[in-house]
Parts: structure tokens; sequence; C-alpha cells
């Protein structure tokens, strides 16, 4: 098997007061996978995800990203192969245009002219916003802006894609519609979701988290219809979804 492009070993992390959210967590994710990240409110998924590009520090173990551990000196190359689509895409779009939004990035690395173009056109083509170029982002609706949100990533072309909850305040369509680029991308996937269904649709493989440990990780197909592991982590499908057919094995 490759080399993994995530590498977690033993990290551990408490919030200002004390309150433990990762206790010795591992996790590895090899390239091209993608993967879920389950479980209930306070499990750690988001605080986890956090630490792949450096915005928080492990109290201890490490953390690495193809081969390079996370730290002060490397968080500008960490941060362009993790990509982190936030929740809520306004934390994520500033500028007065989709088009300048999804510059800004790479514009920073110092790609300028033909090349930054060329970097533009390729990320908002990714997404289907090419028509939505020169909107002001705060004028589009929410699936739009998610959209677009993800543009701004794919355009730093990261290595590892990670989302918190994409599918979350999607009417029916946009989320049908998100699901179908998220399936089209080249890219390792990283998805927080209490989604189930998203989670089975769109990742082979999940991994469940609880009280800052992993207590789970396999095929999702196989996690899903393990109903006493569902119950003990407070994990539900919704009434009348059946799991899909699929290969149980991660």
């Amino acid at each position: 098997m490759s080399a993994p492009v995530v590498d977690v070993r033993g990290v551990s992390y408490a919030y200002p007061g004390g309150q433990p959210a990762l206790r010795g967590l591992d996790l590895h994710v090899h390239p091209g996978e993608r993967v879920a990240l389950l479980g209930p409110n306070g499990a750690g998924k988001t605080t986890l995800v956090l630490h792949l590009n450096g915005i928080l520090t492990p109290a201890s173990g490490s953390v690495s990203i193809s081969g390079l551990t996370v730290s002060r000196q490397s968080l500008p190359e960490i941060r362009r192969r993790v990509g982190i689509v936030f929740q809520d895409p306004d934390d994520q779009l500033f500028m007065p245009t989709v088009r300048d939004d999804v510059a800004f990035g790479p514009a920073n690395l110092g790609l300028r002219g033909s090349e930054l173009a060329d970097r533009v056109h390729e990320a908002m083509t990714a997404v289907d916003v090419q028509a939505l170029a020169d909107r002001p982002p705060h004028h589009l609706s929410f699936g739009q802006r998610r959209r677009v949100a993800i543009a701004t990533v794919l355009a730093m072309r990261p290595e590892i894609l990670v989302l918190d909850e994409p599918s979350s305040n999607l009417d029916p369509a946009s989320r049908r519609e998100l699901a179908d680029i998220l399936e089209s991308l080249e890219v390792t996937v990283l998805m927080v979701t209490h989604d189930l269904p998203y989670a089975a649709q769109l990742c082979e493989r999940s991994v469940i988290l609880s009280d800052g440990r992993v207590v789970a990780d396999g095929a999702t197909g196989l996690l899903l219809r393990n109903t006493d592991l569902m119950g003990a982590h407070r994990l539900e499908l919704p009434y009348g979804f059946a799991v899909p057919p699929g290969p149980d094995v991660a």
C-alpha cells in the first residue's frame, strides 16, 4: 500500500479549560481515498481536521501530510497541500466577485497573467460556476456559494480536500449537484458529516470518532449496517433509508 497522505499519530489536544478533545488519536488516509469522519457532536471531528493544516497544534503526537510534519516552519506548504472547506461558505468568500475570490489564493502564491487565469478557470470549471465569475458572491444562493468556496480551495491544487458538513443547508437539487461534483474530483477527500446517506454515497471508508478517539474504521456500508455500533455512538440513519449494497472492505 502507498504511503499515507494523512498520517496522524497519537494526537492529543485539550481546549482552554482543560476539556480533552482528542485522546491519543491515530488516523491514516492514503492517496485517492474518500473518507467520512462520523460521530456525535463533541466527538472531536472538527478539532481533528483543524490539526491537518496547522490551525490547531497537538499537545502531544504528530501530524504529517505527504511525509511533511505539520509545524510552524512548514505551514505555508501544508496549507497548500490541505484545503479546508468550512461549513459556512461566507467564512471563505470576501472579494467583490467570484473570479476574485477564486484567484485570491493562487495570486498569493505568486501566479500572474495567463497562468493565474488558467488556474481560476480550471477551479471554476470543476464546480460548474464559470457563469458566475463576475457576480458578487453575496448575491448567490447558498448552494452556489458553497460551490464557489470549494473552487477557492481547488484553485490551490491541494492534495487533500477537507469538507466540513458539505451537505448542510442545501436543498435536494443542490445536494445532488454537489455530490456529482465531489464524485468527479480526482483528489483525496476527508469529509466531516452527520449526513449518513451522503457518507454512504460518496465515501467508501468511514471513521467513527467518539470522545476524542477512533472507535471504528472500515467500509462505510459495513459500519452503517452495524446497528449496535451506530446506537452506541448516537448515529442514526434516516427513517426508511437502506444502506446501498457495496464491498464491505475499507
